[in-house]
């Protein structure tokens, strides 16, 4: 028989993405409408840990679907990697008369997840990251404004690129996944694209390919290189000594993690909170909201932890080619 849920909590872990918000006010208004009470934790698993735990009803979440971050902050906490942290986690939801526990986060942030729930805290995970680099689902909270953000400050890079001739390496996020860095790499036509899993350490043939093309009359050069590689003021370095052409880096940084969302960030983020809300009302507990073929689904978050995600091959190859 499925436990009764009679009030959840909702936080969010790990780093922060544009479109948590909209979550979050999902989350809050959804449950409210199945008759749950709501509570907020601030700051993750840290906060819940130090019992920053607030009330949330319809206003809490009123004017928050447009804003960037996360209204119940984030923050690191490794005593929750502890199976002390975890049961006294849990025995502070059972406090607190939470039930039922809805978290927006990463990978790590699921690890959690599975702890709370196999204390007895129902548990309902989000996608909530940048990076794309979740398996069992095709979309992440803040993914879309992410590289929506990261494609406008490389085509203003491009301009002066282009004024100055030179060789510009713009250095994206994703952890050591390359999703930002093929997408961007494909929406600015850039002349190479770095990635984790398929770059093969050969500068020599970037040096080439740079060459090659101011033999053709080019004048500039632009190269997205993830953060799963990085270095990238070193390797501009070694391309200025190695081409003679002038070359800069440009690290975008945590500007990809703010700003305002964009509309997909928004309207799935809504559609999963509810749908985590939904979930977490019917009794289900360890499982992780995802968006696989058109629909959203979810999946046994051990499962989606094992899950393995790769670099479309098509999507890859005419990233070289275009």
């Amino acid at each position: 028989m499925a436990k009764e849920i009679k009030t959840i909590g909702v936080l969010t872990s790990g780093g922060d993405a544009p479109g948590m918000n909209a979550a979050i006010r999902a989350v809050v208004r959804k449950a409210l409408a199945n008759g749950l009470k709501v509570k907020g934790i601030k700051k993750g698993y840290m906060g819940l840990l130090n019992e920053e735990i607030i009330d949330m009803d319809r206003r809490s979440v009123s004017d928050i679907i447009q804003r960037g971050g996360t209204i119940l902050g984030t923050a690191r906490c490794m005593e929750f990697k502890t199976a002390e942290g975890q049961q006294k986690g849990a025995e502070i939801c059972r406090k607190h008369g939470i039930d039922g526990m809805v978290v927006i986060g990463g990978d790590g942030s699921y690890k959690g997840a599975i702890a709370l729930s196999r204390n007895g805290i129902n548990t309902i995970g989000l996608p909530g990251t940048i990076d794309l680099d979740i398996a069992c689902t095709d979309y992440t909270i803040g993914f879309d404004t992410a590289i929506n953000t990261a494609m406008q400050a490389i085509d203003k890079v491009r301009d002066t690129s282009s004024s100055h001739e030179r060789c510009s390496i713009i250095e994206v996020m994703g952890r050591n996944a390359g999703y930002i860095a093929l997408w961007c790499g494909i929406a600015n036509g850039a002349d190479d694209i770095l990635l984790p899993e398929k770059y093969d350490y050969n500068e020599q043939r970037i040096i080439d390919n740079i060459i090659d093309n101011r033999k053709r009359g080019k004048t500039h050069h632009i190269i997205i290189n993830a953060e799963g590689i990085g270095h990238s003021t070193s390797m501009a370095r070694r391309i200025e000594a190695a081409t003679g052409m002038e070359t800069r880096a440009t690290i975008l940084g945590y500007m990809q993690r703010g700003g305002s969302p964009t509309c997909k960030d928004r309207v799935y983020a809504s559609i999963m909170g509810a749908y985590a809300a939904d979930i977490l009302t019917a009794g289900k507990t360890n499982r992780v909201v995802g968006y696989r073929n058109g629909q959203f689904v979810d999946y046994d978050i051990e499962e989606a932890l094992a899950m393995k995600k790769y670099i479309n091959e098509y999507q890859y190859e005419i990233s070289r080619i275009i």
